[in-house]
């Protein structure tokens, strides 16, 4: 296990892409910056529009409404995020499941940099109140796959108790971003690093 990389392990539950018309890519580029600067609940379908140069009609046209376009948003959102994950451990080139956990600790910084905004995930989960919203489900599993990424590594370094480890890493993995986005803590995900790391350290094993 020493002699080689580590890897991410959890499936990832992403289906095949949809793909778009050329209209449809800029009307989802358009909205993945609006939503994100700006929020999703202050931009209108107008504003999108206006954006992408197209009509309401066709943006109606292409995603059926904006909780659709809302959900596309945050799926290629999700998707960006996993490939960057994978560069960041290619990079990396994690050798224990230790190294993979603190890499994705080591993977916000970069994540954030140049951004006030934080998560587009926290932040859509907190305009978005319905449960039953489109695009929840990509929301809870983006965190849910972080948690259960966090409990793999830990079953693969043979740490005790990896479910209440994971509860603990995914804790300090979103309070870093909820805290460099509200209590602008510029330095929280390296704070979250050192604190996952300690963690880690001091962890009994089975």
């Amino acid at each position: 296990m020493l002699d080689q990389q580590m890897r991410l392990v959890v499936d990832r539950g992403l289906p095949e892409a949809t793909t778009l018309t050329p209209a449809g890519e800029r009307i989802l580029a358009a909205a993945s910056t609006l939503f994100y600067e700006q929020g999703i609940r202050t931009v209108g379908v107008d504003t999108i529009a206006e954006a992408a140069e197209v009509t309401k009609k066709t943006l109606y046209d292409r995603f059926g409404s904006k909780d659709k376009l809302i959900a596309a948003y945050l799926d290629r959102r999700n998707r960006v995020w996993h490939a960057f994950l994978d560069e960041q451990l290619a990079a990396r080139a994690p050798g224990t499941p230790e190294e993979v956990i603190l890499a994705l600790f080591s993977a916000l910084t970069d994540w954030i940099a140049g951004s006030r905004k934080g998560c587009g995930f926290i932040n859509a989960s907190v305009e978005l109140a319905a449960p039953d919203h489109p695009a929840m489900p990509v929301i809870v599993g983006q965190k849910q796959w972080m948690r259960s990424e966090f409990k793999a590594q830990a079953s693969l370094a043979g740490l005790a108790d990896p479910d209440e480890l994971a509860d603990r890493l995914l804790l300090l993995h979103e309070g870093a971003l909820v805290s460099f986005r509200v209590a602008a803590m510029e330095r929280a995900p390296e704070v979250a690093w050192r604190a996952a790391a300690d963690l880690l350290a001091g962890w009994p094993r089975v």
